[in-house]
């Protein structure tokens, strides 16, 4: 009869519980076989999830002429300056208008491999691509567009 009323107990208290409290139950009350002890401790454990890290400076996009080239979030082309050093833009006045720089607000942050943040001389931040600074091409207006490319034998598109 005292064996009745445990098991009465032990299914109220499952009941109140849940389905979690039964599986605790079941793996310290019955073992019944090391099978169904196995497949409560696998089931049990947390599953792992994948970690996404998404870019957000720049994605490689394949042009038919150029190869897989860096463009920045939007779509459009990015560039280099060959008379730029890595971590300096000699690229300024008259230079801006044409050339924009791939500017970000601040040099503090999470970026993706090779990419760095330089300090400009008119103190805002620019984007660089292993050093070098990035820029636009003022008359690429979509995202297609690569005009800039060997421009002067000076402005380069970034392939990757």
């Amino acid at each position: 009869m005292k064996s009745f009323w445990t098991v009465v107990i032990v299914i109220v208290a499952l009941a109140v519980l849940g389905y979690g409290g039964y599986r605790v139950w079941h793996h310290y009350a019955w073992k019944s076989t090391s099978a169904s002890v196995a497949m409560t401790q696998t089931t049990m454990q947390p599953k792992p999830t994948a970690m996404i890290v998404q870019n957000t400076v720049y994605k490689s996009v394949s042009n038919p002429k150029l190869g897989k080239i860096m463009k920045d979030p939007k779509g459009m082309t990015l560039y280099t300056f060959s008379k730029d050093t890595a971590g300096v833009s000699n690229c300024t006045d008259k230079c801006l208008t044409l050339w924009p720089a791939y500017t970000t607000p601040s040099e503090k942050g999470t970026f993706p491999a090779n990419i760095t943040i330089i300090k400009r001389t008119d103190g805002t931040f620019q984007y660089a691509w292993k050093g070098m600074p990035l820029y636009y091409y003022s008359k690429d207006k979509d995202s297609g567009d690569a005009y800039g490319q060997g421009f002067g034998k000076l402005w380069w598109v970034v392939k990757l």
